[in-house]
């Protein structure tokens, strides 16, 4: 976002106008997806689906068959495991900005066609140095941010929170299909036939972008879904967002850790790979119910509270993990099954708050910055827990992996004690017609003065108007 971010246009004789938008109850706006948008939303989530599914495929059986590979280490497999998100965190968001100057498609056809040259190196590798080179080429493909930034350009301003709640929802299908499938296929095909697969996956995802996802009629920065270096150092002192950032990073650690270690165990208790999945699946369903009522509780009386309480309760698990080992006892199925079940519940949990969060604690016209370092830090969290997780299983076994993981969770929750979890808050973002920008008066101070305002930023260069508002207070004008 350039410099003239902060500059601001004053000019009343809009504010009705404005008011009248910022009405939902305006028989005008329209509060319906329009047919090009729809298409927009399913064909876009879908390559999400395609593209999250090829990186998540491997994470549930990746460690069983890491062996197979010459000069293997639990520390290279663990590398191998977690590589894809280093190069996430350091690419996705210069990938962003790269995609404003030579175009959206441009770039996400990059970023798929470097997941699939990763994914055939890989898959043809005998060495697991190989993986990991394929690994990291997969990550290289960082084009989230792109892909949001098109989402932004195919869609109305008032219609856009819809689309993005359906792309950040196939992330989430994503990886529970890949949590099914992955060991599911590998009955039928070896650790290689995955890679093969997610290579013909992201083809796949090539041609659905340039069949099915309209064209936009220009890219164009939006702050809302773009992210600004400028920005971003100002947001880096935002203790409250540092919190969220370091949670995220938290819970990418133990997701990746938890998969490298986890389907051991259950091999060692005597669950073959390929019938792991009936292990995650009904796992999964029942995390839901646990989930549920802790989102609404959290949203409605006691946020803080729920975070605390998933992180501990995530802590708890680990100990679960590791206790029958501790006490030297046998590790059972039903005991693994009611750890990953508690470990899922916690995780979707938090899962679900912490980018609602970020998203109300992020300053107007900021949002697209404080989700691009939110996302950065969630990658650079699977790297560093599939690396640390191999290194620390190699070295202290499964027992130890599960007491490190116990203990970071306390120091997290200990992070999170300052946490002051914000009022629910929302952004809207408007664009300024030709005379708004030509004409400077008293518009600012009218905006602000509307109850539940909170901060109002216009930005000339973007041509568009941010409004962040409390939404207990916020009264609509008509």
């Amino acid at each position: 976002m350039p410099e003239e971010l902060g500059r601001l246009l004053l000019y009343p004789a809009c504010i009705a106008r404005f008011r009248t938008v910022m009405n939902p109850n305006n028989s005008t706006a329209s509060t319906a997806l329009l047919p090009s948008e729809k298409r927009a939303a399913w064909s876009l989530s879908l390559i999400y689906i395609v593209r999250m599914l090829g990186l998540f495929i491997v994470l549930p059986v990746f460690s069983l068959f890491g062996d197979h590979y010459t000069d293997n280490t639990p520390l290279l497999i663990g590398v191998a495991i977690g590589i894809y998100g280093l190069l996430q965190a350091c690419l996705q968001i210069p990938f962003g900005m790269l995609s404003d100057r030579i175009g959206r498609k441009k770039v996400i056809t990059i970023g798929l066609a470097l997941l699939a040259i990763g994914s055939v190196v890989a898959a043809t590798s005998e060495s697991i140095y190989g993986v990991i080179f394929g690994r990291a080429l997969q990550g290289a493909g960082a084009i989230a941010a792109a892909l949001m930034a098109l989402a932004a350009d195919l869609t109305r301003d008032e219609q856009r929170t819809k689309v993005m709640a359906s792309l950040g929802a196939s992330i989430g299908f994503a990886f529970i299909l890949a949590l099914i499938l992955g060991p599911l296929l590998i009955g039928w095909f070896s650790i290689d036939g995955l890679f093969w697969l997610t290579a013909a996956s992201a083809v796949l995802g090539i041609i659905l972008l340039h069949t099915l996802v309209p064209n936009p009629a220009r890219c164009q920065y939006s702050s809302d879904t773009g992210a600004n270096v400028a920005t971003m150092k100002r947001l880096l002192g935002n203790r409250q967002l540092l919190r969220l950032d370091a949670s995220i990073f938290m819970l990418h650690l133990l997701i990746t850790a938890v998969f490298f270690a986890v389907p051991l165990a259950l091999r060692d208790a005597g669950v073959s790979t390929e019938q792991q999945w009936l292990v995650y699946l009904p796992a999964v369903v029942l995390s839901v119910a646990v989930m549920i009522p802790l989102i609404i509780w959290g949203e409605r009386k006691a946020m803080r509270a729920v975070l605390v309480l998933c992180i501990a309760g995530m802590a708890l698990t680990q100990i679960l993990f590791a206790g029958p080992a501790m006490l030297g006892m046998e590790v059972t199925v039903a005991l693994l099954f009611v750890g990953i079940t508690c470990f899922f519940s916690f995780l979707n949990t938090l899962e679900a708050l912490l980018p609602s969060l970020v998203s109300r604690l992020a300053p107007a016209a900021a949002k697209g910055s404080a989700m691009g370092i939110y996302s950065s830090s969630q990658f650079l969290g699977a790297f560093v827990g599939g690396a640390g997780a191999g290194w620390l299983y190699g070295s202290i076994g499964a027992t130890g992996l599960y007491i490190v993981m116990a203990l970071l969770c306390l120091v997290w929750a200990v992070l999170l004690l300052g946490f002051q979890p914000p009022r629910k808050m929302a952004t809207h973002r408007r664009a300024l017609s030709a005379e708004e920008r030509q004409h400077s008066s008293g518009l600012l101070a009218e905006l602000e003065a509307i109850p539940g305002v909170e901060e109002v930023v216009i930005a000339l260069d973007e041509g568009v108007a941010y409004l962040k508002v409390d939404k207990a207070r916020y009264q609509q004008v008509t």
